[in-house]
């Protein structure tokens, strides 16, 4: 395989565990993630796709839940 492989948010959201695309869209928004690009749906509608990398070490670098992000070590 020539390139980086690229996820759909569907993708991401199963990736993390997340409800929906939507909720996978909003994380990586939050987490700066860009889309590497756009490919056409079924519909032909473009639909984003994510660096699968990107997104693999954006997840790593989270808090787990009720990290005190305030306190440095």
């Amino acid at each position: 395989m020539h390139g980086r492989e690229l996820w759909s948010a569907a993708q991401v959201a199963d990736h993390l565990g997340l409800a929906s695309a939507a909720s996978a869209r909003r994380t990586l928004s939050r987490w700066g993630v860009q889309a590497a690009g756009y490919e056409r749906s079924g519909g032909g509608r473009p639909e984003a796709r994510y660096d699968a990398e990107q997104v693999r070490q954006a997840a790593q670098q989270r808090p787990g839940r009720g990290a005190r992000t305030d306190l440095k070590p």
